[in-house]
């Protein structure tokens, strides 16, 4: 189980977008792709096959995972996250500091 999935909403904590919250679109590995965060411009070339018109487009760009955190709204703070077992056996990820659940 991992401590971060999609649409998790979460808040860099470091690199040139610091302080930021988003909403994660993908993860993949140690990469996260977070909406609004890490914009880069990049140069696409037109296809006529597939009807893509050229230009510069800006997009998301991967940050690795270590520098995002799930954003607790209780707190109004990004908080370190861990898992605990329920009763009917299922395990869910809980917030460090309050021990409430990430999980809805």
């Amino acid at each position: 189980m991992k401590r971060i999935r999609k649409s998790d909403e979460v808040m860099v904590i470091a690199g040139r977008d610091r302080g930021r919250r988003g909403i994660v679109l993908r993860v993949d590995g140690d990469r996260v792709w977070v909406e609004g965060v890490h914009m880069v411009k990049k140069h696409l070339k037109p296809n006529p096959n597939t009807q893509t018109q050229g230009g510069i487009v800006e997009r998301e760009a991967p940050l690795h995972i270590s520098n995002v955190m799930i954003y607790n709204p209780v707190e109004k703070k990004p908080g370190r996250v861990g898992f605990r077992k329920l009763a009917d056996g299922r395990k869910v990820r809980v917030f460090r500091s309050t021990g409430e659940s990430v999980d809805v």
